[in-house]
């Protein structure tokens, strides 16, 4: 049986940028994507703590160091510039493979965006 089990936790992240008229996504600092064990295009979860929207969408990179977090496409009418953000990235697993070891790498961001508690 597979499991969907949720393996990272980006929390604390500011909206930084919307842009509608964009197929559609998130694109975030690659720093944020790295230190999460995100890789560009993965789907990932966004939820907006200001007024409890939740989406679903592809991750494109942004440049390293500038705490994008810019909501593009349908997803930006959701959204708004300072908006406070909770992003998972989920993965199905095998109960075989271990779940009873199972953690969650959680990454905090700071008011820049920028990595300031990582755990798991």
């Amino acid at each position: 049986m597979y499991r969907n089990m949720c393996r990272c936790k980006i929390k604390g992240g500011r909206v930084t940028d919307r842009n509608l008229r964009y197929e559609g996504s998130i694109t975030l600092d690659r720093t944020i994507l790295e230190k999460a064990g995100i890789f560009p295009g993965e789907m990932v979860k966004v939820f907006n703590m200001n007024n409890g929207a939740r989406i679903s969408t592809y991750t494109i990179e942004g440049e390293a160091g500038s705490g994008t977090v810019c909501l593009n496409g349908p997803a930006a009418r959701h959204f708004e510039t300072g908006d406070e953000v909770i992003i998972l990235g989920i993965s199905m697993v095998e109960e075989s493979e271990g779940l009873k070891n199972w953690s969650i790498r959680i990454i905090e961001l700071d008011n820049l965006n920028r990595v300031k508690i990582e755990k798991g």
